[in-house]
């Protein structure tokens, strides 16, 4: 059985792939992920999902990251650092894990597939967002609208 963090790596390298290829190639993709023998039919569907669903919410993560690195837009991004960004931003609104915890799994992503700087490059885009985010669910919490 896979851990969430085996589903989380499977659903980043998935959208990497749709990043590359196009969200036309899609079927291809999700047919793709039956080589990862370590995972049930139903865990590489839901990596596939979590994927696709990162993807198809790309535009509102990359307007937030270039408001938080004006200089880094997306396009300038290394495409691993960009996939581990989407899917942690993903992640955070969209409440499926706690936003710290997609943090720390971003963190530990760009680490194991980015260069020496993915990490903290991650970690710094991700924290502002995780602040965000967090004073939404405070004021939400509060009453306040």
């Amino acid at each position: 059985m896979a851990t969430p963090r085996d589903i989380r790596r499977l659903a980043f390298q998935t959208l990497f792939q749709l990043d590359a290829r196009g969200e036309a190639d899609a079927a291809a993709i999700e047919a793709s992920l039956s080589n990862a023998a370590d995972f049930t039919d139903a865990e590489r569907r839901r990596a596939f999902e979590l994927a696709r669903e990162a993807f198809g919410a790309r535009a509102a993560a990359d307007a937030e990251f270039v408001g938080l690195a004006p200089t880094w837009p997306a396009h300038r991004q290394p495409a691993v650092d960009r996939a581990i960004l989407r899917l942690a931003h993903f992640e955070m609104v969209s409440g499926r894990v706690a936003p710290k915890i997609a943090v720390n799994e971003a963190v530990e992503l760009s680490k194991e597939f980015g260069t020496e700087r993915s990490p903290g490059f991650v970690n710094g885009l991700l924290d502002k967002v995780l602040k965000r985010v967090q004073g939404a669910e405070a004021e939400a919490s509060n009453g306040v609208a």
